[in-house]
C-alpha cells in the first residue's frame, strides 16, 4: 500500500510552515509553487510581526487585549476561538522563529525590539528591519529544505496548481498541476491538499500584491464546490508608491516608528516640503484621532487620506492624488537601521532619498480579509482542539486553506502585523488536524483507481489544448485584464456604492464573456506565459464578481467595506440632553444593524455567477461593540453603550466571562 501524501500549494509563509510541521510528524509532502519558494509574495512582507510579550506586559498588555485589538480592528466579522488561540499563540509563534535564527531587531538590552502598528496603543509588533517576510520565509525554508535533503519534502517550483481531482463524493484526492516550462500537464494523488496562495490583488490591476497573486488557484477550489467567504472585504492599505505599472508598499512600520502623515493647508502648494512651516502644514490624522494618531487602523487612514484628497481637494499635486509621509524628523542612522529596506525601495523607484525629503504616498490595494471559507472545533473554552482535522477544513473533504487564501482571522479589516502571525500560525496548526485525519483514513489517494487521476489531466489538457487553438484576431486578454483592474478600482475599494457595483457586477458579466473569446498570440508548448496568464484571467472573474455581488448586497459599513449611504453618523445636538437622545438612536440603530448584518457573506458558484447566502459569527468570548475612532460624541455613545451592557448582564446574572470586559474599549485598552 502507498503511503499517505499531503500536497501544499503554495510556497510562502502559511505553505512553508505547513511543510514543516507535517515532515515533523512523519508526513509525506508535496510542494507546489508558481515562483521559486523564495520569491513567494510573504517575501515582500515588511514592517513586523504581532504578539504581546514580557516587556508588553509590563505596559499592561495581555494576549486578551491583542484579542480584543484584532476583533474589534476587524469590526466584529471573525469567529472568535481561530483568533483567540492565534493571539494565544503569538508569544510562542515569535519564540519560535526566533529559535530558528530569525533576525530580529534587538534593544540595547537584547530583548527583541517591538514597534506600534495601526489599531493598538502597544508597541506588540516584532521585526526584522523592514523585511521581515523576507527573514521569516527565508528561516522557514531553511527548515523546509531540511527535511526536503531527508526525503520528507519535494518541492515543484514553476508549477501552476489546475484544480483538486475529486472522486465521485466528492473528496479530495489530489490535484492536477503544469509544468510552467515544459507546460506537462499531470495529477498529483494526495490524501489531503491544502491552498496556502496567497492573495487576488491582481484582480484589481494594480496593487501592492505580486504579479503572480491573481487568486487564481482559490477560485478553481470555488469552481468546484468550495465556498468563498467575505469576499467583499478587500484591505486597501494607506500608504503605497503611486505607479503607472505597480504599486508599491510603504510599510505602516514608517509610521509606526514616528512617520507623520500630512497635507500643506494650501491645496497644491508648490513648495519644497521642507519650507513649509508647522503652522502651514495639516496633520489631519493626528488632530482627528489623538488618541491614535497617525496609527488607526488601516480603512480609517485610507479613508481620511482619501477625503483629504478627493473630497477637500487637498492633494500635494494637482495632476494625482497623494499626501505627505514624513520621517525627515526622525535621525537619518536611525530610520536606516529600522526601515532600511522600504527606504531603498522609495529611493530605488522614486528617486529620492525619503531620510531627508517627505515620501508622497496614496492608498492601494494590499490585502484580501476574504478567502476560501475555512472550519475550526472549538473547546468549551472558547479556544481550538489542537489536533481537530476540522480546523482550516473547507467544505471540500480533504481540502484545506490557510494563510491570506483563508477567511478565517480578519474579518472586515486586518491589523497591521497579524497577517505573517495567521499565516505561520495556519500552516502550524492544520499539520496536526490532517495527523487525526490520516489516522482515520483507510488505504491512500495513490492507491485509488488511475482513471481517476488520468481523466482529470485529460479534460485540462483538452482545455489547455482548446485555448491553443483559439483563432486569431478575437479579445486581448491583457487589455481585458487592464479593463477589469480599472472597474473594480473604481467602483469596490475605498468608497462604495450601490449605483455603481450594479454598473460593476454587469461590466464584469461581460468582460467575463469577452474573456472566454481571447485569442493568444504565443500559441507555443514551452514556456508559454500568454496561455497561463490567460487562464490565469479567466479564473479572475468568478472571485470578481463574488467581491461586487457581496459588496453590493452588504448594505452597511464595516471595515473596509464602507458605504456613505450607510455610515453611522456622528452626534450634532449640542445640548447635553439632546446629545444623550441621539445617543440612545443611534445605540439602537447600531443594535438593528449588528443584527442584520453581524454575519459571514458566503459564496457559493453557480457555473455563471455566485449565490451569496450568510452565516451567523461566533461573538461568544467578546460582545460586538461600536467603533468609535474620531466619532464625534463618542464619550456619550461609550457611555449609553456601557448602560446597556451592564443592564442586560444584571438581567443574564453574568458575572465575568468575556462578555463583560470593557465594552467600549478602542478604548479597552
Amino acid at each position: 500500500m502507498a503511503k499517505k501524501r499531503v500536497m501544499i500549494v503554495g510556497g510562502g509563509l502559511a505553505g512553508l510552515a505547513a511543510a514543516m510541521k507535517l515532515a515533523e510528524l512523519g508526513i509525506d509532502v508535496d510542494m507546489m509553487s508558481l515562483t521559486p519558494v523564495k520569491r513567494s509574495h510573504s517575501v515582500c512582507a515588511q514592517g513586523g510581526i504581532n504578539a504581546c510579550n514580557d516587556q508588553t506586559r509590563q505596559l499592561g498588555d495581555t494576549e486578551w487585549k491583542h484579542f480584543d485589538d484584532t476583533v474589534y480592528g476587524g469590526d466584529f466579522l471573525q469567529h472568535q476561538p481561530p483568533v483567540k488561540e492565534l493571539t494565544d499563540w503569538a508569544p510562542k509563534v515569535i519564540d519560535l522563529m526566533d529559535r530558528l535564527g530569525v533576525t530580529f531587531n534587538r534593544t540595547t538590552e537584547g530583548f527583541i525590539d517591538r514597534r506600534r502598528f495601526g489599531g493598538t496603543l502597544y508597541k506588540r509588533t516584532a521585526f526584522a528591519g523592514a523585511t521581515t517576510g523576507q527573514q521569516l520565509l527565508y528561516a522557514l525554508d531553511e527548515q523546509v529544505r531540511r527535511w526536503e535533503s531527508e526525503g520528507k519534502v519535494k518541492k515543484y517550483e514553476f508549477w501552476d496548481f489546475l484544480g483538486p481531482i475529486l472522486d465521485e463524493n466528492g473528496n479530495c484526492r489530489g490535484c492536477v498541476g503544469q509544468d510552467l516550462v515544459s507546460m506537462e500537464i499531470r495529477s498529483f494523488p494526495a490524501d489531503a491538499v491544502i491552498l496556502g496562495t496567497g492573495g487576488c490583488g491582481l484582480i484589481y490591476g494594480r496593487s501592492t500584491m505580486s504579479m503572480v497573486c491573481t487568486g487564481s488557484a482559490a477560485s478553481r477550489a470555488f469552481q468546484v464546490g468550495a465556498k468563498y467567504g467575505n469576499g467583499e472585504c478587500i484591505q486597501v492599505h494607506p500608504t503605497a508608491i503611486p505607479g503607472a505599472d505597480k504599486l508599491r508598499l510603504m510599510s505602516e512600520s514608517a509610521r509606526g516608528e514616528g512617520g507623520r502623515v500630512w497635507v500643506p493647508r494650501t491645496p497644491h502648494d508648490p513648495r519644497d516640503p521642507k519650507s513649509i512651516p508647522e503652522a502651514e502644514r495639516y496633520y489631519f490624522l493626528e488632530e482627528r484621532y489623538p488618541e491614535y494618531g497617525n496609527l488607526v487602523p488601516r480603512d480609517i487612514a485610507t479613508r481620511e487620506i482619501f477625503d483629504i484628497c478627493v473630497n477637500e481637494g487637498l492633494s500635494v499635486e494637482a495632476g494625482r492624488q497623494c499626501v505627505y509621509l514624513d520621517l525627515t524628523h526622525i535621525d537619518a542612522p536611525e530610520l536606516t537601521r529600522k526601515l532600511g529596506g522600504i527606504l531603498a525601495i522609495y529611493e530605488k523607484f522614486q528617486g529620492v532619498d525619503p531620510r531627508f525629503t517627505p515620501m508622497k504616498i496614496f492608498p492601494a490595494v494590499h490585502y484580501s480579509m476574504g478567502g476560501l471559507w475555512a472550519d475550526y472545533e472549538r473547546t468549551t473554552a472558547g479556544g481550538l482542539v489542537l489536533d481537530s482535522p476540522q480546523n482550516q477544513a473547507t467544505n471540500i473533504p480533504n481540502l484545506y486553506a490557510i494563510g491570506e487564501c483563508d477567511y478565517q482571522y480578519h474579518g472586515a479589516n486586518r491589523l497591521g502585523a497579524n497577517s505573517l502571525l495567521s499565516c505561520i500560525f495556519s500552516g502550524l496548526i492544520v499539520a496536526p488536524g490532517i495527523e487525526t485525519l490520516f489516522a482515520s483514513q483507510k488505504g491512500a489517494a495513490a492507491d485509488l483507481d488511475k482513471s481517476l487521476f488520468s481523466n482529470a489531466v485529460k479534460k485540462h489538457q483538452s482545455d489547455h489544448d482548446a485555448l491553443l487553438k483559439r483563432p486569431a484576431g478575437k479579445e486581448n486578454p491583457y487589455l481585458i485584464h487592464q479593463e477589469l483592474g480599472d472597474v473594480m478600482t473604481k467602483a469596490a475599494t475605498v468608497v462604495r456604492r450601490n449605483d455603481q457595483l450594479e454598473a460593476a457586477y454587469s461590466t464584469v458579466m461581460d468582460l467575463h464573456e469577452r474573456a472566454k473569446k481571447c485569442s493568444l498570440s504565443d500559441t507555443g508548448n514551452w514556456t508559454n506565459q500568454n496561455v497561463v496568464f490567460t487562464k490565469a484571467l479567466l479564473d479572475m472573474f468568478p472571485l470578481a464578481k463574488a467581491i461586487v455581488k457581496g459588496a453590493l448586497q452588504r448594505d452597511e459599513c464595516r471595515g473596509a467595506h464602507y458605504k456613505p449611504a450607510f455610515e453611522m453618523p456622528s452626534l450634532k445636538a449640542e445640548d447635553p440632553e439632546g446629545r444623550r437622545r441621539e445617543a440612545e438612536q443611534w445605540c439602537d440603530r447600531f443594535d438593528a444593524n449588528t443584527d442584520k448584518w453581524l454575519k459571514s457573506t458566503i459564496a457559493t458558484w453557480n457555473g455563471n455567477e455566485p449565490d451569496i447566502t450568510y452565516e451567523d459569527v461566533d461573538t461568544s468570548l467578546i460582545t460586538p461593540r461600536p467603533r468609535l475612532y474620531g466619532l464625534v460624541g463618542a464619550e456619550v455613545i461609550e457611555e449609553v453603550w456601557n448602560e446597556r451592557q451592564a443592564k442586560k448582564q444584571a438581567a443574564k446574572g453574568d458575572q465575568g466571562n468575556g462578555a463583560s470586559k470593557p465594552a467600549i474599549a478602542g478604548a479597552a485598552s
